[in-house]
């Protein structure tokens, strides 16, 4: 009977490490390859292990971009974000060389700056509203699923700590989680592959300097 434990141990530890396996990471904890910037000015830097993405005055939303596109995924990541700044993670986003008018549902469409990220955003809200992890639709359409009939999502937050989050996107259905607690569940297939960006909001003449820092940022495609 030990040794049947024993074994049964083996298999689950291997199947354990099979599946961390399947994740790539994407950030390698020592500079910003891989990564490009887009749309403003905030400043990026990488520091003890970990992306910081600093505001700046009077420049609009930056992003720090994958430079790989990703369609079918998990993506998991941990950031730390001051409670006076807004963020998010942009997924399955995109971006232009020159002005683009792209459409943004109900026959509708919309012209996109040149170098303007948008689409899927991972909220990160800080605020009392407390909105982390639901999906804003960044320069296009604004909110698809925020969290009013979520507390317990909003509740999740950890304010001035780490959090740990995850998206799941698989054809048109998108599944958002922040520590564990479902958050965003949608159907939208309005773009279904892009790249990733890390967002700092602008901040207009506001006073500059606030941070946010990811890390951990791995994807397993699906």
């Amino acid at each position: 009977m030990k040794s049947l434990t024993r074994f049964s141990l083996c298999i689950a530890a291997f199947a354990t490490t099979l599946q961390a396996a399947d994740f790539v990471p994407l950030f390698n904890g020592n500079d910003l390859d891989g990564w490009e910037q887009h749309s403003g000015k905030a400043e990026y830097r990488v520091e003890d292990g970990t992306i910081v993405g600093k505001t700046v005055s009077n420049t609009g939303n930056s992003f720090l971009c994958s430079k790989k596109t990703y369609g079918d995924f998990v993506l998991e990541f941990e950031f730390k974000v001051a409670p006076n700044m807004n963020s998010g993670v942009q997924f399955r986003s995109e971006f232009f060389d020159k002005e683009t008018e792209v459409p943004a549902g109900d026959g509708k469409s919309r012209k996109i700056p040149a170098d303007r990220v948008f689409g899927y955003q991972y909220e990160i809200d800080p605020s009392p509203r407390a909105y982390t992890a639901g999906v804003y639709d960044e320069a296009r359409r604004g909110w698809i699923f925020d969290l009013k009939e979520n507390e317990a999502a909003r509740k999740a937050f950890k304010q001035g700590d780490w959090n740990q989050a995850r998206i799941e996107c698989q054809g048109d259905h998108i599944v958002t989680w922040i520590n564990g607690v479902k958050a965003a569940d949608l159907k939208d297939g309005l773009t279904l592959r892009g790249i990733i960006g890390l967002q700092v909001h602008g901040i207009g003449k506001k006073e500059p300097g606030e941070e946010i820092r990811w890390r951990a940022i791995r994807i397993k495609e699906l």
